[in-house]
């Protein structure tokens, strides 16, 4: 499995590139912004990888800023244009801009999903399966993608590492934030390698024992 971790975006935010060793096959999790960067890491990449889907693991602005311009490119470099996953709940927020305007951040229209996920859910990226998990809280349609075969989480704005998700933002809910996380992300082996929207990786196991705001404390 190949993970590359870009740093993107003003608000740095982690866009994930997720490949198969074997096939190629790979998937862009959370475009934040700066699709030339993201298109040369893909570029760079220690197998040449041909990208399967683009993810949002939520709709703010910053993970969908390079959906638009990632895309386009995309379709012309690829033989197939990848589809832009996201969880139904989010498409309000992403037809919104990714409420850019709130912050006063310049919208980048993004397409239109794809194809809408829901809890259960697989994504096959060759041959890694991404399960996904409804975890809302964060925002009502924040997914995490599980790969239990590798051990890692790829958990948007939901836990990070000494920290959680703001759930302050229009759609945002502590309770349903606290139960994603005991619920949800908790209960997976304390050794799952947990890669978050922001900030370092961490592990499910150092989160349960140190993260006091994941405890809901």
């Amino acid at each position: 499995m190949i993970i590359e971790t870009l740093v993107v975006g003003s608000l740095q935010t982690n866009c994930y590139l997720v490949g198969d060793e074997q096939t190629g096959a790979c998937a862009v999790v959370d475009p934040g912004d700066d699709a030339d960067q993201i298109l040369r890491a893909l570029g760079h990449a220690q197998v040449p990888l041909t990208v399967q889907y683009v993810i949002d693991t939520h709709a703010h602005f910053d993970h969908i800023l390079a959906n638009r311009d990632l895309l386009r490119a995309l379709s012309v470099q690829q033989e197939s244009r990848p589809e832009l996953i996201l969880h139904a709940a989010e498409a309000p927020l992403l037809a919104a801009d990714g409420g850019a305007a709130w912050f006063g951040f310049t919208p980048v229209p993004s397409p239109k999903p794809d194809r809408f996920v829901a809890d259960g859910d697989v994504l096959s990226v060759g041959q890694i399966s991404l399960q996904v998990l409804h975890t809302p809280g964060h925002s009502p349609g924040s997914i995490s993608l599980y790969c239990a075969a590798e051990g890692v989480l790829f958990a948007g704005d939901v836990l990070f590492r000494q920290g959680v998700g703001r759930h302050d933002l229009p759609g945002g809910d502590w309770a349903a934030l606290m139960d994603s996380i005991r619920d949800r992300l908790f209960v997976l082996p304390d050794e799952t390698r947990v890669y978050p929207g922001h900030g370092p990786a961490t592990t499910i196991g150092l989160e349960k024992r140190d993260n006091l705001l994941a405890r809901g404390l």
